[in-house]
């Protein structure tokens, strides 16, 4: 969905299976997955949402904001649901209640 080097579809089938949740969102006119959303957790106090992802043609139509509802609905008795996003993206998470802070990250590339 716009990666530079993106998974294999069977590094893609794992990640959703592995994801503590994880929603898709498929086009049923062409049969293909659009856009999809994944959750880790402790399934106690954390989750961490390392991919929201829609393909370029469908963004702007509202399949990111249901994917994100969905898992932040699955995810709302946790204590602390977190999300690293690119700074572009900091006034989309705000509309869903996402505070703004700090974090550091490694890229093995």
């Amino acid at each position: 969905m716009g990666w530079q080097t993106p998974p294999t579809q069977k590094a893609h089938l794992q990640i959703l299976q592995n994801s503590y949740r994880a929603f898709i969102a498929v086009d049923t006119t062409c049969n293909q997955v659009v856009g999809f959303v994944t959750a880790i957790s402790d399934g106690v106090l954390s989750a961490y949402i390392p991919l929201l992802e829609v393909a370029a043609p469908y963004q702007g139509k509202g399949i990111g904001t249901r994917l994100l509802q969905l898992v932040l609905d699955e995810c709302k008795n946790f204590y602390m649901v977190d999300i690293c996003h690119d700074q572009g993206l900091a006034s989309y998470y705000a509309k869903f209640g996402a505070l703004k802070s700090h974090a550091s990250i490694f890229r093995n590339r």
